[in-house]
């Protein structure tokens, strides 16, 4: 488990990285109106998965009856994931498109977190097959350390995501006196 939580912190500072400088600086993304809704919907949505993943599995064992539950939000993950690939494509051209650093860094993130993926599956088969539920670990514990950054980590991408929610439901209302009447435009 120490490799799997090792990766997710590798790909937590990546994903941190993309979202301070590109999504919020650069692009400042949740100021940006009904177009990029949907995309702002997508990294809510990953983001929500994000919180129970990295704060979950520097602690607990997900056996049992629990594992399909984790397995399925992992799922969850690489589906909304290759959307939102798909729909940046779509939205980015836009407002100038895509910043080749933006887009190493996401490929970057995909490799992490499929060699993350690739460490955890044989815990998962194992998990599959045992009794019980969440449980704290036994054999598998990662360092404390890694434990707690890995939540740190997961404390910041709720309010992540919890800022892309309100942006997304915020461009859902008709725009009144309130509003500016354009986004921000991209800091290049």
């Amino acid at each position: 488990m120490t490799a799997v939580v090792a990766l997710l912190l590798v790909n937590g500072t990546l994903g941190a990285a993309d979202t301070l400088w590109y999504h919020e600086w650069k692009v400042r993304l949740p100021a940006r109106p009904g177009p990029f809704r949907l995309e702002l919907a997508l990294h809510a949505g990953r983001d929500a998965v994000y919180v129970v993943v990295y704060g979950s599995l520097g602690w607990v064992a997900w056996t049992g009856r629990a594992t399909p539950v984790l397995v399925g939000l992992l799922g969850a993950e690489i589906v909304i994931t290759l959307v939102d690939f798909v729909v940046e494509d779509r939205l980015r051209p836009a407002i100038g498109g895509m910043a080749a650093g933006e887009r190493m860094l996401h490929s970057a993130m995909a490799i992490v977190y499929g060699a993350m993926l690739a460490q955890l599956v044989p815990i998962l088969a194992g998990w599959w097959g045992a009794d019980g539920g969440l449980q704290p670990h036994t054999d598998q514990a990662p360092p404390l350390w890694m434990a707690v950054i890995a939540s740190v980590l997961a404390a910041g991408i709720a309010l992540s995501g919890l800022r892309d929610a309100v942006a997304a439901a915020r461009t859902l209302r008709p725009r009144g006196r309130r509003g500016p009447s354009r986004p921000p435009a991209p800091r290049r």
